[in-house]
């Protein structure tokens, strides 16, 4: 497998993102590519001082950086040279099989409706985020930011798109499908989770199991939590301000320390025709490994394929 990393995106780029790459290059297979995209001098001048071995890597070189505050479209328009539209360049040409990046959030989103493209059939790519279950396992919910304003069809494909990753990359069987919602009872929410309820009840390839409070989201109530990206975003914000919090009071037991983003890395743009991996902007070196092996994750399990099998009987309908 072919794994290219922005290594200008972030808070501490070059040298976490470079770290974590290095991290990764001892753990992957000799077989998986790691490609670092960004100033070559800038990687070259990392990995001596590092006394690290240079030909360990493939390094293709990009002048320019989105800044972080900067506006996506326009940026990915002017900077044709920069590490994030030079990572998807590497996708759509087939350089690549995956593209990380803890840079510029709305440019990776972006570039990848059209640098990536959608699989056909699919509305719009979201991103979902884990949370940790008592028990020890993990429900996703999606979307948390990509998608702040929804209607009920694009809901229904969160659905499928959340199961089908549930299924594949998590190995979760039959995944429990919920609705973010304020009450369990049907009739609840507003006009958006009422119409949704009624599209997903009537969905047969869907485990679905109703409405979904926040009080049960860690529990082992549901497997995939939908909602839209504006909900999805405040819930997500919640979990990694309490998590902080109980941090700085020294609270740190184990099931508290499952809710450390570096453990998962990043989060993957879902419903693309590549893997694309969001990473947050502190990401350290260990968040950067963790996302080659997410990359990985999704890459072995053939996500993207079975979203192409499932998808391509809406194609037919509107044919």
């Amino acid at each position: 497998m072919k794994i290219a990393l922005d290594i200008m995106g972030g808070d501490f780029a070059p040298a976490e993102p470079i770290n974590g790459a290095v991290e990764a290059r001892d753990l992957l297979s000799k077989d998986d590519e790691i490609i670092l995209v960004g100033n070559k001098e800038v990687i070259f001048d990392h990995l001596k001082r590092k006394d690290i071995d240079t030909g360990l890597f493939t390094i293709v070189h990009a002048d320019e950086v989105i800044g972080m505050n900067e506006q996506p479209t326009s940026a990915l328009s002017k900077k044709r040279d920069s590490s994030i539209n030079i990572g998807f360049q590497l996708l759509k040409n087939k350089a690549a099989d995956a593209f990380i990046s803890a840079g510029n959030t709305g440019a990776m989103l972006v570039a990848s409706i059209y640098s990536a493209n959608a699989i056909p059939g699919i509305i719009r790519p979201c991103i979902p985020a884990v949370i940790p279950k008592s028990n020890g396992g993990y429900n996703i919910i999606l979307d948390v930011g990509s998608n702040p304003d929804c209607k009920p069809d694009v809901l229904h494909q969160f659905a499928i798109i959340g199961s089908i990753y549930a299924e594949k990359v998590m190995n979760i069987n039959a995944p429990k499908v919920g609705l973010l919602n304020i009450g369990e009872e049907e009739s609840k929410g507003n006009l958006l989770t009422q119409a949704t309820f009624q599209i997903l009840k009537d969905t047969h390839e869907l485990n679905f199991i109703g409405n979904v409070e926040p009080g049960k989201f860690f529990k082992d109530y549901a497997d995939v939590i939908v909602a839209d990206g504006f909900s999805g975003n405040i819930v997500l914000k919640e979990i990694e301000a309490f998590y902080e919090i109980m941090v700085e009071q020294g609270v740190d037991p184990v099931f508290l320390e499952r809710f450390n983003y570096e453990n998962y890395g990043g989060t993957p743009i879902l419903g693309i025709n590549s893997i694309a991996i969001i990473g947050h902007g502190i990401s350290s070196a260990k968040a950067f490994k963790n996302m080659f092996y997410e990359a990985k994750k999704i890459y072995n399990a053939g996500f993207n394929d079975h979203l192409r099998k499932v998808f391509h009987r809406y194609v037919d309908k509107l044919d």
